[in-house]
């Protein structure tokens, strides 16, 4: 898997500015090339729609395309794979449904829930919050820097290498003291569409990133 790729995350989210699809095209624009198509109040026909017109443009940018959750949708759509959430189908399900070509990710608060997923036959771990965010309903309790530290020591005792992607209300000025935790990249959805120049605030969480680094 290529090891750039985890640099940014950006997870669909519907404002009253932008819907699901131009949200994520201004993502791509700003030079993402991991999208996650999360829409968890739409019907699996919606989903199906925006998920077959997003992977057409995720190839003219040559981005890998994930789906939230729908594990079934995965192949009509076209996209490279899925992620999980705790209280979506467990990995091993999705594994076997799925087979070894599909990428498939899943959400993790704890060490032993990111231990059940590498046994599990995840491709990677995202881990969080690492703050309180409001895109996100029934959150788990926030990580912060000791939290991601305390995870990543524990992996790297127990020779469990995962690619862990921070995820939960994380800004610019966190990336370098994200990046000295040992995660391999970040999840974004508000602070990209909440910016005044969506594309812009992209490209620059990727510079900081890379910075950090």
């Amino acid at each position: 898997m290529v090891a750039d790729r985890f640099d940014l995350q950006f997870i669909t989210h519907q404002t009253p500015r932008y819907d699901t699809l131009s949200g994520a095209l201004l993502a791509l624009r700003g030079r993402c090339r991991w999208i996650q198509l999360r829409m968890k109040d739409a019907s699996a026909e919606e989903i199906g729609k925006t998920g077959r017109l997003l992977r057409e443009e995720c190839r003219k940018y040559g981005a890998r395309l994930i789906l939230n959750d729908h594990v079934h949708l995965v192949a009509e759509i076209g996209a490279d794979g899925v992620h999980l959430g705790l209280s979506d189908m467990p990995v091993r399900e999705a594994r076997a449904l799925l087979g070894k070509d599909y990428l498939i990710g899943g959400t993790a608060n704890t060490f032993e829930t990111v231990q059940q997923h590498y046994q599990d036959g995840a491709d990677y771990v995202g881990v969080g919050p690492f703050r309180y965010t409001a895109t996100k309903k029934n959150l788990s309790p926030v990580l912060g820097l000791e939290g991601y530290t305390d995870i990543l020591r524990r992996m790297q005792i127990s020779g469990i290498a995962l690619p862990v992607v921070a995820i939960g209300g994380i800004l610019c000025e966190d990336l370098p003291a994200l990046c000295h935790t040992g995660v391999q990249g970040i999840a974004i959805s508000g602070a990209i569409l909440q910016a005044t120049r969506p594309e812009e605030e992209t490209t620059r969480f990727i510079r900081c990133w890379k910075e950090g680094k």
